[in-house]
């Protein structure tokens, strides 16, 4: 079987180095693109990277890999990038697996699901482009010193800018599966767009795996309009706060 695995925001495909040789080891062919502008590919953001950019890399890496019967999976802001490719790679898809992450409707962009606390992109001069990375606390603090100080600013333009979707997610053919970490406590930001039935019956039975639960698809949609605080932002140990990069209307970003 082959996963496809679809990092958020800030992020890398180094994010799932660990599950990558778990599934690897137990016989399975793993892609972990890094999106434009992060992870190793850091070197190549700019104010032009928008969502569409990232929707190409994860088409791109399908297509020139040549894969199929495939399970793809998006976490956090990668539910926007792997919904966006559904359109030049859905009919290779066997499942696509939302974890914690944002499942949008067409139109939807980051800013809107999160009630447009992102605001616009401002293109002149001087104006910031980037949202700057939220550090993220792990248990393991090591773990959490290795993977912040990898964490880079990411073009505000990923999060707003709409995706397009050629269909509902409901009408494919594949399966849906959302996982939801309900021990994160910023994990409830995403429950807004996991589209849950309007009778708000839509739990499927629990998913393998302490504080987790499984959440069936339905057949109509619901657009959020939730407004969302912000975490705190936590300086990884030894470094120095850097300066802030600022949006008008913004404080400190959500983390996705």
């Amino acid at each position: 079987m082959t996963f496809v695995l679809v990092h958020g925001a800030w992020g890398g495909s180094y994010g799932f180095r660990a599950v990558r040789r778990l599934l690897q080891a137990d016989g399975h062919e793993v892609l972990t693109p890094s999106l434009t502008g992060l992870g190793e590919r850091a070197h190549l953001t700019g104010p032009q990277v928008g969502l569409s950019t990232h929707v190409l890399d994860v088409i791109n890496a399908v297509r020139y890999e040549d894969v199929s019967d495939l399970v793809l999976l998006g976490f956090s802001y990668g539910g926007m990038v792997v919904s966006g490719a559904l359109e030049r790679i859905g009919e290779r898809v066997r499942e696509i697996v939302f974890v914690d992450a944002f499942v949008p409707g067409d139109g939807d962009s980051v800013a809107s699901l999160i009630g447009g606390a992102l605001g616009g992109v401002n293109d002149g001069i001087g104006e910031p482009w980037s949202m700057p990375a939220v550090a993220r606390e792990y248990d393991d603090h090591d773990t959490g010193d290795w993977s912040n100080v990898r964490r880079v600013a990411q073009p505000l333009r990923t999060f707003v800018e709409p995706v397009r979707l050629a269909r509902p997610l409901e009408q494919w053919p594949f399966g849906r599966t959302y996982i939801r970490a309900t021990q994160d406590p910023n994990g409830a930001m995403f429950d807004t767009s996991a589209r849950l039935q309007p009778s708000g019956h839509s739990l499927s039975p629990p998913l393998a795996g302490a504080g987790v639960s499984g959440h069936a698809f339905p057949r109509s949609v619901r657009k959020p309009q939730t407004r969302l605080a912000s975490p705190p932002c936590r300086t990884p140990p030894g470094q120095q706060p850097g300066p802030r990069q600022t949006h008008p209307g913004t404080e400190d970003p959500p983390r996705f």
